[in-house]
């Protein structure tokens, strides 16, 4: 096995389905060691046994709870005898509705996998990298189009997504000195799960106001994850990098 990723152990959350799973195996086919992780375990069991596993496994995560992101983190350095260099927080949530109508419950799952989740994940596992003496790393957040188009109904989902490109800048300028590059992802309408419940009648507004008139595939974001993971993006740091056939 070779390619631009060859030896790297990476970890991606919300690995079940999606743009998560597209990118564990792109991950994989560059020749990154992944660590298919979920909070639905056997999605994520899915998704390595699709891969192989000689070179995929799969993990059960809760990103919103500290208990769970620090056994993961300390099960994966046990297992392996070392961090993984390569962070991708794919996990992410969407609970809808008009602001007045808003329950707080949906404003804080919202708040907890999307923004609290992506400051756990990277904060521990920047955390075990310094202390294995890890070089190279990359840590690469999803946030989204939604974070500058601040759709309406989404007022929970818009404020996370702008926190995500807020907390990587201040993450890129924390860990530069480890040598942690973090950059952000904004994916525009992907066709994932997350979008497929959305009304084709939207969908179809989208695709018109698309220049490329259509939407996107989650491998079309995994590759771009793929590069910021590899040395082809090593001066590349505090980045937000729009993905959206030119959505604005």
């Amino acid at each position: 096995m070779s390619g631009p990723l060859f030896g790297k152990l990476a970890i991606v959350t919300g690995a079940g389905s999606g743009i998560g799973r597209a990118t564990c195996r792109v991950l994989a086919r560059d020749g990154a060691k992944v660590i298919a992780a979920d909070r639905n375990l056997k999605a994520a069991e899915e998704t390595a046994n699709e891969i192989g596993t000689d070179v995929a496994s799969a993990a059960e995560i809760d990103v919103s709870s500290y208990e769970s992101v620090n056994k993961t983190v300390q099960s994966i350095v046990s297992k392996f005898q070392k961090a993984p260099t390569i962070v991708v927080n794919s996990a992410g949530i969407t609970r809808d509705g008009y602001l007045l109508k808003m329950p707080e419950r949906d404003y804080d799952d919202v708040y907890s996998v999307n923004l609290k989740g992506t400051f756990l994940i990277t904060q521990q596992f920047a955390k075990a990298m310094i202390a294995n003496d890890s070089k190279g790393g990359s840590i690469i957040n999803l946030s989204s189009i939604v974070a500058k188009m601040n759709n309406i109904g989404q007022a929970n989902y818009a404020a996370t997504k702008s926190g995500v490109i807020s907390f990587t800048e201040v993450a890129s300028k924390e860990f530069g000195k480890f040598g942690i590059r973090v950059n952000a992802i904004l994916p525009g309408y992907i066709n994932t799960p997350m979008v497929a419940v959305v009304p084709e009648k939207i969908k179809e507004q989208v695709k018109v106001r698309c220049p490329l008139g259509r939407l996107g595939k989650p491998e079309e974001i995994a590759e771009v994850i793929a590069f910021l993971a590899s040395e082809k993006a090593s001066y590349i740091n505090g980045a937000a990098i729009e993905v959206t056939g030119g959505l604005k």
